[in-house]
């Protein structure tokens, strides 16, 4: 593939059909704890106080991968990581989860290894065998100073220095994403990426609201198998162009669909995926 392409996944509710951390506060009894505790923490930190409590308990972090292995995962996005793993695209996730809810989820899965990268909130073991989750980002001695994200995590800065760490015009970004988090990377993509929201959900509902702000070509998807169909119709046309300058008659169609998409309240297709 002469062009690298660089298909970023969030994790909760993209992923996983779930929050994975709500799953695992609802899973183990916790939920009247973490309704009391909500409004006093930061939610990292809310976590990492809901990991004490576990530990605790005399739960185990073998335990909470246990929880964790039940959390839905539909095969067809299953089948979405392999393929374009397989035809050599590079994974990335970007997410405001935590590293070791993720790598647990994706190892039971079989995909961890799909992924060159995970960025994510620290989780780790301490010397006490109890679970730790801290912020990705420390805001407390240098603030991100992004107003779009959380102070744990801008997500549009690293899809920046992914961006850098590649020769120029030498890669395309897909974007994966649901979240109100996922809006700030949709704003960094270029006109020859692509931005795939889920309907209904806060980053497409964001996007309604101001398409023209967004640059990248907007695929919207509500399903696994729209995912997994989509994702690979959009991998086999980059492919095919073989570089990021082939593009050119690709963005000039996306006006168009804009409008089109603006007017109906609702992402159309911008590029013929057959």
């Amino acid at each position: 593939m002469a062009t690298t392409v660089v298909v970023v996944f969030d994790f909760d509710r993209t992923i996983i059909d779930d929050d994975s951390d709500r799953w695992v506060v609802t899973e183990m009894g916790l939920s009247q704890l973490f309704n009391e505790l909500r409004s006093t923490l930061p939610w990292t930190s809310l976590m990492d106080r809901m990991m004490k409590e576990l530990h605790s308990l005399g739960i185990s972090t073998k335990d909470i991968a246990e929880c964790l292995k039940r959390a839905r995962l539909h095969p067809s996005i299953i089948a979405a990581i392999k393929s374009a793993h397989s035809l050599g695209c590079d994974l990335r996730i970007i997410s405001d989860a935590n590293q070791f809810f993720i790598e647990a989820i994706l190892e039971h899965h079989g995909v961890l290894g799909c992924f060159s990268q995970v960025i994510t909130n620290p989780g780790f073991v301490d010397e006490e065998s109890r679970l730790r989750i801290v912020p990705f980002h420390d805001s407390s001695s240098s603030p991100h100073g992004c107003h779009l994200c959380p102070s744990n995590m801008c997500k549009g800065s690293v899809v920046g220095q992914i961006r850098g760490s590649f020769p120029e015009r030498k890669k395309r970004f897909i974007y994966i994403g649901d979240g109100s988090g996922d809006y700030c990377p949709t704003l960094k993509l270029e006109k020859s990426d692509f931005v795939m929201p889920r309907k209904n959900f806060p980053l497409w509902n964001r996007i309604c609201s101001n398409q023209t702000a967004v640059s990248a070509v907007v695929h919207q998807w509500s399903s696994g198998e729209e995912l997994e169909s989509i994702l690979m119709k959009l991998i086999k046309k980059i492919s095919a162009e073989g570089s990021v300058s082939d593009s050119s008659s690709l963005n000039s169609s996306a006006s168009l669909e804009k409008v089109q998409f603006c007017s109906q309240h609702a992402l159309s297709h911008t590029l013929p995926l057959d």
